[in-house]
């Protein structure tokens, strides 16, 4: 069972949320990292990773920062990865 819901573009289950999800988990695999030792980077609990990874969290501006930074990667670097599946037309 897909959790996308039809005509919820911008909502917390559109398939954009769900690719900037799976990019998010590939990139800290990538660096090397469990979920734990992430959330410990940035002083969150591993849930809290998760909950991003499975699409059930959004990530502000500056969560982003500090995750990024935790990767090792440029913020700007991190962001354009995230949203580059994000469609142009997207609507919140």
């Amino acid at each position: 069972m897909s959790i996308y819901r039809k005509g919820m573009a911008g909502a917390i289950y559109s398939e954009a949320q769900l690719s900037v999800a799976r990019i998010f988990a590939e990139s800290r695999r990538a660096a090397g990292l469990k979920q734990g030792q992430l959330a410990t980077a940035i002083g969150k609990h591993q849930s809290y990773i998760s909950d991003i990874e499975r699409g059930q969290r959004r990530i502000d501006l500056l969560e982003l920062y500090a995750i990024a930074r935790a990767l090792n990667l440029d913020p700007a670097d991190l962001y354009a990865r995230l949203v580059r599946d994000v469609p142009k037309d997207f609507r919140l």
